[in-house]
């Protein structure tokens, strides 16, 4: 295994306890994407196989794969090598793990999903892979071909491996539109082409080509293109034909006859694609060129069963998946026989009729439009499992926030629209009209006007009206060139500037009167504002140079002309902070940094490799600026001295746009050629700046002038206004203003993602008044007293508005006439239940309920409840009317929770906690107690399960903020109070969930706004940022950052032991040390040592271990420590929690006290023993990940390392097999192979593994952590773990060889055990990690 291999090279350099290096790990994290949408020029633009499907955008492939935990499909990879439109896409029907892409630059490739990687390229196709396809019966060969032929096929591998044209498919005279492999008959190939006819190939028989045209083409010249084809799945020779005009056919291949025309139900519908249903033999589904209608067809009819309007844009593809998700709910039956009858013999459950099977498929179909939108329907339930809809379909050139909202983002597209994004849902507002031809950039209007210009490459520049959705003025000064920038005045809403391709730079007012015309000596590509003089604006130039007009002026020359670059410049940037220094990105390369003042350039920025395009400042730290380029990267900058503080390469192509927002400064918004926006947080560049907000250190270390901020080694300091504001505002309050402090800092700094929710959330369990929520607190996670109100609200509003039903459920079934009249007679002879019976039977439902209160209320709740299990089995929403009229609470919150549907669940679980479900008759008056009684549910614990799931929904998803609003949002806050605060465990796993994502920051304000009854994770949060500061790179040690470390665990109750790690750690001098005791309030170093031979003498280990630490001698706590610490393990009921502090304690022994060589075997002794508890501590913790690492490395130092501990190989690797054998891995799918059940032996030495683990003192912290992004596949995810052998998704750490990786989530979970800190590898590593650091290695002095 891939952790097995690099392990054992650790000890087989002679160097690998040498080195200081820091981990190369990003600053940048990426937390949000805005996925590209489905592109509309090929045909085979989706594909599907297994739990998998995907489809091509125009530079990369992406691939949804069905999370079997929760049932529901998730972006797993972002698939991009191809550098031009892709073509089509094809899965290969032998193995799930490849699939084929061809390109307009004369590319296929073969690529392993699985692996995420790039198995086979095939260049210079000898033409465009117009259309592509796995061979049928080859296991590695791809067919493709170019419009006019011919068709070649690619053998990837073995020994016939190459390119061969097919020997007869070619020279055809009309251009190949589409071709099939035969599933079953190999070799047999049919092509569909543009005149409408078919060419049919098979080995042995004669060839025909363009045969069997739709008979009104017949003799005439006229084109009907095929647009779909596919082999009857249960037939040889049966082929499914679409022609654009002409409709679909069912024709015979062999005999070349039509055997049946189906016909539209309009003459102007028309038939884009088709598939068949597999789980339906003889039914297929087509999808409309014109509108997005989905017909259900079946081969015995000539029109459609049925139809859905999916959406108003036409299809562009569709597949059907062979295999949907799978529920996972199933219904117990309560008797033996679910349908026995109570007045005869048992009868079998109704089935679906003809006519029902007709109506409701079973399938998901994959669908993906011409807008670009791409989902999965579930045909049988009429509903969308998932919908990615309006994602852009091509280069998206500028991206913008609207001024004054940050949540609303802009995007520009050569797809000729704008759209408008909420970036909290990721999901699209607003679209424009489209049809403007490229869209090269866009600008808000200033303020709360809600307008966006943009500037087109052909059709002039627009101002759209975004709530009316309609242009409201066009400009077309520039005639037909290209606007390549255009910039609304930040300080006059009313003045408007574009540059274009004429070499004019146009300032004009809205309403279109030209104000100046600045010409320029070639094309003019970028311009900007200042924000700090209302009348001055710079220009980029083609000619190198960049220039400053004054608008003010009636000159029509630059007040000033910057020369220095080498090649054209394009966009122009001014510090929003400083005044008169401004920025250009060239073609060249590089970023220059120009001072107006001093008419120079003052700092060059050299690192890309390609021409730069994106340009922002950051609003807050004056000197942080980051550039975006034709590399594919993303820099940030200190322009102070011109330090690149981190590349990001996640976009896999150009990066044109790049935006920030005044009130969230350290979230950023980045645009591509890739299709893709990318959200990214740069919160980990001020990390000092947020542990002195927390701390509450004063303004000045918070709050700074430019000046002094913009000096070379000061510390990051705000200098922005909404900084300044909120400043002035936390002065005006009086009493304790650190709640408002911590809050409005919080939301400030954060990315979208919750952070607003959740203090919304803690605001209400503090007593907060209704009347003070904001206006959007009902769009997110709402409090459960306040979840039925605001949904019953919602209806209300609904009822207002004429709506129509989608869908009208199952079809009538067809009436047996010999038991209808069976059925009647029973009825006229009173045999009240014999009639409801043979209802049932027909499947008249209806006619069965109404009549079964006749019998008795037991009789009809037991027949609801049978119709309620039927129903769940079948899958339908109508489940929810019979649960509700039970009374049945549990079986419709466990269904809705089988579907994915929490939010729905959790809503009907706190409608039962109020009462609002009704009981059945007969049953007391509806309430909790009368649910509970009827069926076993309480549904406060329903409540509670359901916020539970849904959490750990989120927080898989990298969303742990919105996983801590879950856990807030069921607090019973009256209950609580009444005891005197806040629900304990809702608040423990909330905090929980912030400190397990690493949200370490946000956990401390929020735990310090609750108080007392969050004071333990509060107070483990501060421990973990006291470390993060002792991590800090450059900034430890220094006075401030060791100040903070102690002043952070100063704010612990019983914080002298996290004081004594802190001294212990710390490697300054012997008076800052000194002067450290003093400030932690602990005893000189000189008493220490007499402090630890006294607590020696009377036996007392830990605190002679302790004191020792503190001492000038740290290392003669070694083996008082080592030799306790195997005096315990060498007996047999010993625990974790009896070895651990000492441990931890010894963890702390600063690196160049463990170098001398008289510390050789105690050091050793240490390393093993830190590994072996930090491997049990992992699986008590649920850390699965690094567990087989840690009890390798263990294993390879008992090796090779000559040491006396009470451990053998052979014990390690038996309570490792053992764990393995004992622990069910999570998000199995059906699909995996069957866990082998354990052994006695390995079930006796798992339980003593067990018994030795103890409880998690930190409990709700089981389980392994996940920080925001994780989860976000992006186009540079090409490292594989070292400790898991899997491409890592999301932030990667990379270990001191500067090769070896991790992802950061196992990072973080191996650092949060001290006792694992002397690991090679991730030696050091604490459990902030937003500080990028690796500590030292130890020196080898005594190498074996």
């Amino acid at each position: 295994m891939a952790w097995m291999t690099y392990i054992s090279s650790w000890f087989e350099q002679d160097d690998w306890y040498e080195g200081l290096q820091r981990a190369n790990m990003s600053q940048v994290r990426q937390v949000g994407l805005l996925a590209a949408g489905c592109q509309p020029w090929g045909r085979d633009v989706c594909a599907a196989c297994g739990d998998r499907f995907a489809y091509c955008a125009t530079l990369a492939v992406y691939v949804y794969q069905l999370d079997h935990r929760d049932n529901e499909f998730k972006l797993h990879a972002i698939m991009s090598e191809h550098k031009k439109a892709i073509t089509a896409i094809s899965w290969c029907p032998h193995n799930p793990d490849l699939f084929a892409s061809g390109s307009t630059d004369n590319l296929v490739i073969v690529w392993n999903v699985a692996e995420q990687k790039v198995l086979a390229k095939l260049n210079n196709t000898k033409g465009t892979p117009a259309a592509l396809s796995w061979c049928w019966g080859e296991d590695d060969a791809v067919a493709f071909t170019s419009p006019r032929g011919p068709l070649f096929v690619w053998t990837i591998s073995g020994p016939s491996s190459g390119v061969a044209a097919h020997r007869d498919a070619h020279s055809f005279l009309s251009d190949i539109s589409v071709f099939r492999w035969h599933s079953q008959r190999k070799g047999k190939v049919v092509f569909g082409h543009m005149d409408g006819s078919l060419s049919i190939f098979q080995p042995g028989h004669k060839n025909q080509k363009h045969v069997l045209r739709p008979e009104s083409l017949e003799g005439t010249e006229e084109e009907d293109p095929v647009t779909a084809l596919e082999w009857d799945p249960l037939s040889t020779d049966y082929l499914l034909v679409a022609n654009l005009h002409c409709g679909i056919r069912l024709v015979d291949s062999e005999s070349l006859s039509c055997i049946t025309t189906f016909n539209s139900p309009s003459v102007v519908a028309s038939v884009r694609c088709l598939a068949w249903v597999p789980s339906a033999p003889g039914m297929f589904i087509t999808g409309d060129s014109q509108v997005g209608v989905l017909r259900i067809w079946n081969v015995s009819r000539t029109t459609p069963i049925d139809h859905f309007k999916l959406k108003i844009t036409g299809f562009q593809c569709l597949h059907v998946l062979n295999s949907p998700p799978r529920k996972k709910f199933s219904v117990q039956p309560s008797t033996k026989n679910h349908y026995t009858s109570s007045t005869s013999e048992a009868v079998p459950p109704p089935t679906l009729t003809q006519s029902q099977a007709f109506s409701l498929p079973p399938g998901h179909a994959v669908c993906c439009f011409l807008d670009g939108g791409v989902g999965l329907y579930d045909m049988g339930a009429r509903k969308w499992d998932f919908l990615r809809d309006m994602g852009h379909v091509e280069t998206i050139f500028d991206c913008k926030f609207k001024p004054d909202d940050p949540n609303l983002l802009a995007t520009a597209s050569f797809d000729g629209t704008i759209k408008v994004w909420d970036i909290n849902t990721m999901t699209a507002v607003y679209t424009s009209p489209g049809n403007e031809g490229v869209i090269y950039s866009l600008s808000w209007a200033p303020g709360d006007l809600d307008c966006i210009a943009g500037g087109t490459s052909q059709n002039g520049a627009f101002i759209w009206d975004v709530k009316k959705g309609k242009m409201v003025q066009r400009f077309n000064e520039h005639g037909k060139n290209g606007i390549f920038c255009i910039a609304w005045s930040h300080k006059d809403s009313k003045r408007l500037a574009t540059c274009s391709g004429d070499g004019f730079c146009i300032i004009r007012t809205v309403d279109g009167r030209v104000l100046r015309k600045y010409k320029h000596p070639a094309a003019v590509f970028g311009c900007d504002w200042s924000q700090n003089n209302k009348d001055m604006i710079a220009t980029g130039c083609e000619d190198k140079n960049v220039r400053v007009y004054y608008v003010a002026t009636s000159s029509d020359q630059p007040l000033k002309v910057f020369s220095g670059h080498t090649a054209k410049v394009f966009h122009v940037r001014w510090c929003p902070l400083r005044e008169g220094i401004l920025c250009s990105g060239s073609d060249d390369g590089c970023v220059r940094i120009w001072d107006y003042t001093q008419d120079a350039c003052i700092k060059v920025l050299s690192g890309h490799t390609a021409p730069v395009r994106g340009l922002v400042w950051n609003t807050e730290i004056p000197y942080l600026l980051v550039s975006g380029s034709w590399d594919c990267t993303i820099k940030v900058w200190d322009t102070r001295g011109g330090a690149c503080l981190d590349t990001v390469c996640d976009h896999g192509a150009d990066v044109y746009g790049l935006t920030c927002h005044p009130n969230r400064p350290f979230t950023m918004a980045s645009c591509s050629r890739d299709s893709t926006v990318r959200l990214w947080s740069l919160t980990s560049l001020i990390t000092p700046l947020q542990i002195n907000i927390l701390a509450d250190r004063p303004w000045k270390d918070i709050i700074g002038n430019t000046d002094y901020a913009v000096l070379q080694g000061s510390p990051p300091l705000l200098c922005g206004k909404v900084s300044r504001d909120i400043k002035q505002e936390i002065e005006k309050l009086t009493g304790n203003p650190q709640e408002k402090k911590l809050r409005w800092f919080s939301e400030y700094l954060s990315p979208p993602g919750g952070s607003e929710n959740l203090w919304d959330l803690v605001a209400v369990i503090k007593g907060q008044d209704d009347s003070l929520l904001p206006q959007n607190y009902c769009k997110g996670i709402i409090h459960r007293k306040h979840l039925v109100k605001f949904r019953t609200s919602e209806a209300q509003e609904l009822t207002t508005v004429k709506m129509s039903k989608f869908g009208g459920g199952i079809g009538v079934p067809t009436k047996e006439e010999r038991l209808k009249e069976a059925a009647e007679i029973h009825l006229r002879l009173g045999h009240v239940q014999r009639y409801c019976e043979l209802m049932v039977e027909l499947g008249e439902w209806d006619k069965a309920l109404s009549a079964a209160p006749g019998v008795s209320v037991r009789y009809w709740k037991k027949l609801m409840q049978r119709r309620a299990d039927q129903l769940i089995q079948e899958d339908k929403d109508d489940v929810i009317l019979y649960c509700i009229a039970t009374g049945d609470v549990k079986k419709l919150v466990t269904f809705f929770m089988s579907r994915g549907q929490l939010t729905d669940a959790l809503l009907v679980a706190q409608a039962a906690c109020e009462g609002n479900v009704p009981s059945a008759p007969g049953c007391p008056p509806a309430g909790p107690s009368c649910a509970e009684a009827a069926h076993g549910a309480d549904p406060p614990e329903l409540l509670r399960t359901v916020s539970g799931e849904l959490a750990e929904r989120h927080f898989r998803s990298g969303r742990a903020v919105l996983a801590a609003c879950c856990h807030l949002a069921v607090d019973d806050i009256e209950v609580w109070r009444l005891r005197g605060g806040v629900c304990p465990e809702a608040l423990r796993l909330a905090m929980a969930s912030l400190v397990r994502a690493n949200e370490l920051e946000l956990a401390v304000c929020v735990g310090t706004v609750l108080g007392e009854s969050a004071a333990p994770a509060t107070h483990y949060a501060l421990e973990l940022l006291a470390r993060k500061c002792m991590t800090i790179p450059i900034c430890f040690p220094s006075d401030g950052y060791r100040d903070l470390a102690a002043g952070l665990l100063l704010m612990i109750p019983d914080n002298e032991l996290q004081l004594v790690k802190l001294c212990a750690f710390y490697p300054g001098c012997t008076e800052e040390i000194t002067d450290l005791h003093e400030k932690c309030q602990l005893p000189p170093i000189g008493e220490c040592a007499r402090l630890a031979e006294a607590a020696h003498a009377k036996g007392n280990v830990f605190a002679t271990i302790k004191y020792y630490l503190l001492s000038h001698d740290p290392e003669k706590a070694l083996p008082v420590g080592i030799n306790f610490i195997k005096e315990c393990i060498s007996s047999p009921d010993w625990t974790l929690d009896t070895i651990c502090p000492v441990l931890d304690l010894l963890s702390y022994i600063r690196t160049e006290k463990l170098l001398l060589h008289t510390c050789t075997e105690a050091r050793d002794e240490l390393l093993v023993l830190s590994g072996y508890a930090g491997a049990l501590r992992a699986i008590r913790r649920q850390y699965g990940g690094i567990v087989p690492a840690l009890f390798e490395y263990t294993s390879q130092l008992l090796k090779r390392r000559k040491v006396s501990v009470p451990l053998t190989i052979e014990h390690l690797s038996s309570e490792l097999d053992a764990w393995r054998a004992c622990t069910q891995p999570a998000g199995r799918s059906s699909e995996d192979p069957p866990h082998t059940p354990p052994s006695e032996s390995q079930r006796a030495v798992y339980a003593a593994v067990q018994r030795r683990l103890g409880t998690e003192p930190l409990r709700g912290l089981a389980g392994p952590d996940c920080v925001a992004g994780s989860q976000l596949p992006s186009h540079s995810d090409a490292h594989v773990s070292c400790l898991t052998g899997s491409r890592i998704q999301g932030p990667v750490y990379f270990l001191e060889d500067g090769k070896s990786a991790i992802s950061l989530n196992d990072a973080l979970m191996w650092a949060k055990f001290p006792t694992s800190r002397r690991v090679p590898g991730v030696l050091g590593l604490t459990a902030g990690l937003g500080g990028i650091h690796v500590s030292r290695r130890l020196n080898t002095e005594s190498r074996q």
